[in-house]
């Protein structure tokens, strides 16, 4: 039996490959004639340039940026040559992952580091930037990363305001770069978030990352002066557009100030995957995610997955740490992987034991059915 493994990331636990690593082992040491066929996947979040590594052919560059605090820590993309292609994860410079959780500030935290990360790779020959969104610690609207790319916010005595999305309610006008031709700039997102409102990134996506009540309506009011003002300034309004709110409104902010596509993750990914093509040769599809609940449903990779195995007649199987009901009718069989209770911490610590062990007796349920 042919099998394609296309796990997501277990958050916090477990990357997208170690989980297909996991599933690999468990399912092998109880049916040792399986062919897999391991291909993790991403949504546009963390480990989306991981994923997209031995697919196309690509080498890592580094460089030094800033973390959402404005500390210099080193960052890297990765660099596909025969198609002058940059792919990189805002959250590699901007994410959560970066700070403690003391750290956390919602109204200090911002994309300067993202912005640095673009125009280094546009200065290593990039003339196409894919650019993963997810994981932020920023909810600016993508203003640090426009200034880095050289637009100027200004308050109204014409001074520059400092990146943090605690002085954009001060913003009075904005002044784009004299700069050439730039690269074309794919936005690979998993929501479809507006910029604003009760499903917008301040009021959804904030207060994880550390935002107050009081924080959550600062960052609404910030996010709706940039808007005003870039409508006003640019000529642009991609407020309401879908995905305007990812990762803490950069996904506004690549509209806007770099005229960028935004894209399913899962799709960017499946591409350059060519996983359609290998859910059409498989028997079994295996997909999970650390938890899958109302989320999945709205483009998460093992959403996307079950989607293409359904269209071409496989079934598909998924694995998880925690299973909300909503999520059960995407799949044709979803198994828990933890077997017996223990703390959510140790849980999490041993992800890859517990993964392996739900493969291998999941296997051996396969093989049971099989002999009846």
């Amino acid at each position: 039996m042919k099998i394609l493994v296309a796990p997501d990331k277990f958050k916090g636990s477990l990357s997208a490959a170690e989980a297909a690593h996991a599933i690999s082992r468990g399912w092998l040491s109880a049916d040792p004639s399986a062919v897999l066929d391991l291909a993790p996947i991403a949504d546009g979040g963390e480990g989306f340039a991981e994923t997209l590594e031995t697919a196309l052919n690509g080498t890592w560059v580094h460089t030094t940026v800033q973390d959402p605090l404005g500390r210099p820590v080193d960052a890297r993309y990765l660099w596909i040559s025969d198609r002058s292609t940059a792919v990189l994860a805002m959250s590699e410079a901007s994410g959560l992952w970066r700070l403690h959780p003391e750290e956390r500030s919602a109204m200090d935290a911002h994309t300067f580091g993202t912005g640095e990360l673009l125009r280094h790779a546009t200065a290593h020959g990039a003339r196409t930037i894919l650019l993963g969104l997810g994981g932020s610690a920023t909810t600016d609207g993508g203003v640090g990363m426009a200034q880095a790319l050289g637009f100027r916010f200004l308050d109204a005595s014409g001074a520059p305001l400092p990146p943090a999305p605690r002085h954009l309610a001060g913003l009075a006008s904005i002044q784009p770069p004299s700069t050439g031709p730039s690269p074309e700039i794919i936005a690979a997102c998993d929501v479809e978030n507006p910029l604003l409102g009760p499903r917008g990134t301040a009021h959804v996506f904030s207060p994880q990352k550390g935002a107050s009540p009081y924080e959550v309506a600062g960052l609404e009011q910030a996010m709706a002066q940039l808007a005003a003002i870039a409508a006003r300034d640019l000529g642009s309004d991609f407020r309401d557009i879908p995905g305007a709110g990812a990762a803490g409104g950069i996904g506004f902010g690549l509209l806007t100030f770099c005229h960028a596509r935004i894209r399913s993750g899962f799709t960017v990914v499946s591409e350059a995957l060519g996983l359609e093509d290998r859910i059409a040769a498989a028997s079994l599809v295996i997909t999970g995610e650390g938890r899958l609940d109302d989320q999945t449903l709205d483009g998460k990779g093992p959403a996307g997955v079950a989607h293409l195995a359904r269209r071409h007649g496989k079934p598909v199987l998924a694995f998880a740490g925690s299973i909300a009901p909503a999520a059960e009718s995407l799949f044709n069989l979803t198994c828990p992987i933890v077997d017996r209770p223990v703390p959510i911490a140790e849980a999490m610590e041993r992800g890859a034991e517990f993964l392996e062990r739900a493969a291998h007796r999941t296997a051996k349920s396969f093989l049971l059915a099989k002999s009846l």
